[in-house]
C-alpha cells in the first residue's frame, strides 16, 4: 500500500493572492516556491501518495493557501490549521475549519514560561472540541512544555493529542536520556500519539539518521506502533538532506519492527487520524 506522509508544508511564490503575515518577507521563505506539485515529485518517487499538510507560519492564522490546495487535490491531502489559540473562543474557528475538511490544529510551546502553557481556558476549549469532533491537538513543543500537556491530556483523556517531531527530543545535537523519558511517559495517555519525524533537525542531522535509532526505538516500546506515525517536514528535510533518507530511516531500517508496525507508522497511524 502507499505510504503517507503525516506532516509537510506547502507554499506559494504568489505572495499578491496569498499575502504574508505580519513580520514575514518573501525573501525569507526558503525555498522560495514548495506547491504540492513540487513536494509530490520527491514524495511520489518514494511511494508516498497522501500528505498531512501543515499551515505554515508565513501565513498566520490566513490557512486559506493549504485549504486551496486540499480542495485542488481531494482525497490527497489532509489538514492542520493554525488558528488563534488564545482567542477567548477558539473552537468558533476550529468549527469553521472543520468543515472546510481540516482534521487538527497547531499548538506551540517553542519557549518559556513552559509551567502551564497548556493550562489556559482557550486551550480547554479546544481540547473539549477536539475530542467531541473526533479533532487533533497537535502541539509543537521542546520537552520541558510536556509536564503541561501532560496534565491537560489527563483531564481531557478523550481529545486525541499528535505531539510533533518527537518533542523535539535531540534539537541542538544532543540526544538527552531525561528528554526521551519524558516523551515516553506520555503513552501513560491512551490519545496521544507522536510524529517520528524532522530527522534533519534532530540528533548529529545527517543520514543516514542512525544517532535516533534508540530514541525511535524507545519511543516505539513506549507507545506501540499504533500511536506513531512517520513525517518528514519537508520542504526542510529535503533542503537539510533527501526524501529517500527520512523514510528509509523507518522504511528499509528499524530491524526489530514487523512489517505490521511499520504499515502504521508509514500509513495507517496518519490515515486513522487525519483521512476520515
Amino acid at each position: 500500500m502507499p505510504f503517507i506522509d503525516a506532516h509537510s508544508h506547502v507554499w506559494t511564490p504568489d505572495t499578491e493572492k496569498y499575502p504574508l503575515a505580519a513580520g514575514f518577507k518573501k525573501e525569507g521563505m526558503k525555498p522560495p516556491s514548495w506547491t504540492p506539485e513540487e513536494l509530490m515529485a520527491h514524495a511520489s518517487a518514494e511511494g508516498v501518495d497522501r500528505v498531512v499538510l501543515i499551515q505554515m507560519s508565513f501565513y498566520g492564522f490566513d490557512n486559506r493557501y493549504m485549504l486551496d490546495q486540499m480542495k485542488r487535490f481531494p482525497g490527497k491531502f489532509s489538514g492542520v490549521a493554525v488558528i488563534d489559540w488564545t482567542a477567548a473562543r477558539p473552537d468558533e474557528d476550529m468549527s469553521k475549519m472543520a468543515r472546510e475538511g481540516v482534521r487538527g490544529f497547531r499548538v506551540r510551546a517553542l519557549s518559556p514560561p513552559y509551567e502551564k502553557w497548556a493550562e489556559t481556558p482557550s486551550l480547554e476549549r479546544m481540547f473539549r472540541f477536539a475530542a467531541d469532533h473526533d479533532l487533533a491537538i497537535c502541539p509543537l513543543l521542546t520537552p520541558e512544555a510536556l509536564p503541561s500537556l501532560s496534565r491537560m491530556c489527563a483531564k481531557h483523556p478523550k481529545t486525541r493529542v499528535v505531539i510533533d517531531h518527537l518533542a523535539r527530543v535531540g534539537f541542538g545535537g544532543e540526544v538527552k536520556e531525561p528528554e526521551v523519558d519524558a516523551l515516553c511517559k506520555m503513552a501513560q495517555h491512551p490519545e496521544v500519539r507522536v510524529k517520528v519525524s524532522a530527522f534533519y533537525a534532530l540528533g548529529k542531522g545527517k543520514a543516514p539518521y542512525d544517532d535516533l535509532v534508540p530514541v525511535i526505538r524507545r519511543v516505539h516500546g513506549a507507545f506501540g506502533a499504533k500511536r506513531l506515525m512517520w513525517a518528514t517536514d519537508c520542504p526542510f528535510q529535503v533542503v537539510n538532506g533527501t526524501y529517500r533518507g527520512s523514510i528509509a530511516l523507518i522504511r528499509d531500517g528499524c530491524p526489530w519492527m514487523s512489517k505490521d508496525d511499520k504499515d502504521w507508522l508509514l500509513r495507517r497511524s496518519a490515515e486513522t487520524v487525519f483521512f476520515w
